[in-house]
């Protein structure tokens, strides 16, 4: 195949106009540049000075990441140019000048590749234990197929994309990556980690949004409702169900995420589209079913 293009999607909220120049400059000293780079403004009324090849979208409105990150893809779509859509978090740096290069090159030998997640550590090279998308697994320089990805770091088949669409708008954050990866393996698409891909991001916690517990109780309920057989269903909602009550230390957490989870009951979540049992067993074998 020819080699495959690079366009970097940016979404910002203007609240790190400082980190933003950073990881600009960082995609610009590339040593193999991006076809394109877009920075979505969402919600922000105004962004700041961009370099100079950037280009900017401002939304009136916030609509979350999945909306922000669609209305990234579209725009990249428009250009005509554009293979791979690499996603990085406004805060985040690419500290390597080859990581477009070596994606490119993942993407090259290997036509089937849909998703490819990059590896998060600090600024003191530590990985967040959440930040490694396998169950059970401590080494996050230990790569290989998977059934998530991360967020703040990945890239997507353009091809893939045309095929099974983009990100759930709906969901606004949370759990959107993995109702795109679980799309994705079941339309037949790999989903690889590259922990030798790295994004340099300050060390957080998703629990700082307030909306954090309602957002993941409804989404969790809307993941399963629209990409799981009936049967594993309630298996999957039952088993979120019991770790969040054991982990869960904070009881208006617990308020918040109760109301969340009859919201997903509740509230339509679009297309129901299940998965196929042998994508089921698929994921079984790369270490996740899909019921945890």
């Amino acid at each position: 195949m020819a080699r495959p293009r690079v366009g970097v999607a940016v979404l910002t909220m203007g609240t790190r106009p400082a980190e933003l120049r950073a990881l600009l400059d960082a995609v610009a000293g590339q040593d193999e540049p991006a076809a394109r780079i877009v920075v979505v403004g969402n919600g922000t009324g105004s962004l700041p000075e961009l370099p100079e090849g950037v280009t900017g979208v401002e939304l009136p409105e916030n609509r979350g990441v999945s909306g922000g990150r669609n209305v990234a893809i579209e725009t990249l779509r428009s250009f005509g140019d554009v293979d791979i859509v690499v996603d990085l978090d406004d805060d985040g740096l690419l500290v390597d000048k080859d990581v477009f290069r070596r994606l490119a090159d993942l993407y090259e030998a290997d036509p089937a590749l849909g998703i490819v997640s990059f590896r998060i550590a600090d600024e003191t090279g530590e990985t967040q234990r959440r930040h490694v998308p396998r169950l059970g697994a401590k080494d996050p320089l230990r790569g290989g197929e998977v059934t998530t990805f991360l967020g703040g770091g990945h890239g997507l088949s353009m091809p893939m994309l045309d095929r099974i669409g983009g990100w759930p708008e709906d969901f606004f954050f949370t759990h959107e990556e993995t109702d795109l990866a679980w799309r994705a393996l079941d339309a037949g698409w790999k989903v690889l980690y590259a922990p030798e891909l790295l994004l340099q991001h300050p060390k957080t916690s998703p629990a700082r949004h307030a909306v954090y517990y309602r957002m993941t109780a409804r989404n969790r309920v809307w993941l399963a409702k629209r990409n799981l057989p009936a049967l594993l269903v309630p298996v999957y909602l039952g088993v979120w169900t019991l770790l969040t009550l054991a982990r869960t230390r904070s009881l208006p957490g617990l308020r918040a995420w109760c109301g969340g989870f009859a919201e997903g009951v509740r509230r339509s979540c679009g297309p129901r589209n299940p998965m196929r049992w042998t994508t089921v067993l698929r994921m079984t074998r790369l270490g996740r079913p899909p019921v945890i």
